[in-house]
């Protein structure tokens, strides 16, 4: 994790009211634009308005958690994904308990989540996987024989700790918080049209996308929470990038009447992963091979298929799941992956897939590591950066201040 530049917070001159359809000019400055209505933009904005802060959080799709806070396998990690990076697998593990203990409702933990071994090709052996768990201190139980799993396939499988969270019911938990906070005030369907720094202040210009009505705004800060978009965000403020890569990514929902208490991740190289999607009743279902349709090593998120969408463009994509141009999904090549290391009696059927674009540091790509990285990029005013793809590293925000 880095972190570069720490400011106190500073208290507002005056109370703010809720957000109204009419733009009071008398409101239109603020301590903090938050642009980015994932959970950490929203978790940013509510830590902050706590502390006293007026808030503008600004999204530019019609509704807060729309793309990668949904689009994932909803897993609430505990450091086994990340043999090969120690650091974002120590950084997983201590937030895991906060995290779990202030989201419990959303939680579930009443399932077997199982770990295994590739016989083939795997980066990770039984023996480095294992001495991996001892070392960052995580449960790993060899399990010699299971009847559901095929172990002409594994070298090793194993019993551990690691619950799923549900994406949908905290999406929604952090849209009551946010409506019922009086120091927030959302923009939805909202762009970034032009940003300056003035007297010690960013000024921005906003567009609504519906109506077209252009609002200018004052920040003392600003934090970019904008995940794929952190590029195209800093690109208008006339800050420098953070090397970036990019994925569209598909996760394929499937339900299974043997599987419905289970979860199975093969590491490490041959990776797959089938497990609980919080509380829906269905399992996520995700592959290194097959979930990745497209890459860009552009430092924005740029394909071939934003040619035949004119609606999503490199610095402002759009929703995946509502692309006519989005990729044919894998969930095919996924289960027949998948379906290798289980046994014959274990049947999948598909349902549907989310796709989204998913973005990481063109740093971590031999290590597989995902770091939480929160630079600033401009003082007076500050302006703040955070990259981070484990929602368990929310907390890191707090650190910031």
């Amino acid at each position: 994790m880095l972190i570069v530049g720490c400011y106190r917070l500073e208290q507002p001159a005056t109370s703010n009211q809720q957000q109204s359809t009419t733009i009071n000019n008398q409101q239109s400055t603020y301590d903090f634009l938050i642009i980015g209505g994932g959970i950490f933009g929203c978790y940013a904005a509510l830590y902050l308005a706590r502390k006293g802060a007026r808030i503008c959080l600004v999204e530019k799709e019609r509704e807060l958690f729309k793309k990668a806070s949904i689009v994932n396998q909803a897993r609430l990690h505990g450091g086994y994904h990340y043999p090969r990076s120690v650091a974002t697998a120590l950084m997983s593990d201590d937030n895991k308990q906060r995290f779990t203990e202030e989201h419990k409702p959303f939680i579930r933990f009443d399932f077997e989540k199982y770990y295994a071994i590739d016989k083939y090709g795997s980066l990770t052996d039984a023996a480095q996987f294992e001495r991996f768990c001892r070392f960052i201190d995580i449960r790993c139980e060899r399990v010699e024989g299971h009847p559901l799993f095929n172990y002409e396939r594994l070298e090793a499988l194993y019993l551990t700790t690691e619950y799923t969270f549900d994406p949908l019911l905290i999406g929604e938990f952090y849209k009551e918080k946010i409506e019922a906070e009086p120091n927030v005030e959302v923009r939805l369907f909202t762009e970034i049209k032009k940003a300056e720094a003035a007297d010690g202040a960013w000024r921005v210009v906003l567009q609504n996308l519906e109506n077209e009505a252009v609002e200018t705004i004052e920040a003392q800060k600003t934090i970019n929470a904008t995940y794929a978009a952190s590029n195209a965000l800093n690109r208008l403020f006339g800050l420098a990038d953070i090397d970036l890569m990019h994925e569209i990514s598909e996760i394929a929902f499937v339900t299974s009447p043997q599987l419905q208490d289970i979860g199975l991740t093969v590491m490490d190289g041959q990776f797959g992963s089938l497990m609980p999607y919080g509380k829906s009743g269905l399992l996520s279902l995700s592959s290194e091979a097959y979930t990745h349709h497209k890459e860009s090593y552009d430092n924005l998120p740029r394909f071939d298929c934003q040619q035949r969408n004119p609606l999503c463009r490199p610095d402002f994509t759009a929703d995946c799941n509502t692309c006519e141009a989005k990729p044919p999904s894998n969930f095919r090549k996924m289960l027949g992956q998948i379906g290798q290391y289980f046994s014959p009696q274990v049947e999948m059927h598909y349902l549907h897939s989310f796709f989204t674009i998913k973005s990481k540091l063109k740093a971590n790509f031999i290590d597989d590591g995902r770091p939480t990285e929160i630079s600033c990029l401009h003082r007076n005013p500050d302006f703040y950066c955070i990259f981070a793809g484990k929602i368990n590293s929310i907390y890191e925000i707090e650190k910031m201040l």
